[in-house]
């Protein structure tokens, strides 16, 4: 029996790259996945939820803007009935990212709301729900 077997997760930043990966893994050892990324509709998030297959949906979500991600995971325990993997892989960084003395300070607050503060976002809409399914 597949390890994931009955398992519902969402994954933050699915779209592409780690997270592509993690979703198509955790479908193939049968958990019902939610890629929640800001590129979902007919973009990367679609597309990662076709390679993923058993049922993956995808959902358009900012994991920097609290409703957004709130909205997302409401939307997986919605369709999936609940929660046991909150996967908080969104993040990344740009051309300008630098040195301290470097980086643009408008870069630095960029990479702390999407890495940090969309993490966060993530753990306070998602533990809830983890808790509820009987932990994470």
């Amino acid at each position: 029996m597949p390890r994931l077997q009955g398992k519902v997760a969402v994954i933050t930043g699915a779209g592409t790259g780690i997270g592509r990966a993690t979703a198509i893994v955790f479908a193939r050892e049968g958990a019902r996945v939610a890629i929640a990324d800001i590129d979902a509709g007919a973009g990367a998030g679609e597309e990662t939820a076709g390679l993923a297959g058993n049922g993956a949906i995808a959902i358009r979500s900012d994991v920097t803007e609290p409703d957004s991600i709130q909205r997302a995971i409401r939307t997986a325990v919605d369709t999936f009935g609940r929660l046991d993997v909150l996967h908080n892989n969104a993040g990344g960084s740009t051309a300008q990212d630098n040195t301290a003395v470097e980086a643009p300070l408008d870069e630095f607050w960029r990479a702390i709301k999407l890495d940090l503060f969309g993490t966060f976002l993530g753990c306070r809409f998602g533990i809830p729900e983890l808790v509820k399914a009987g932990g994470g």
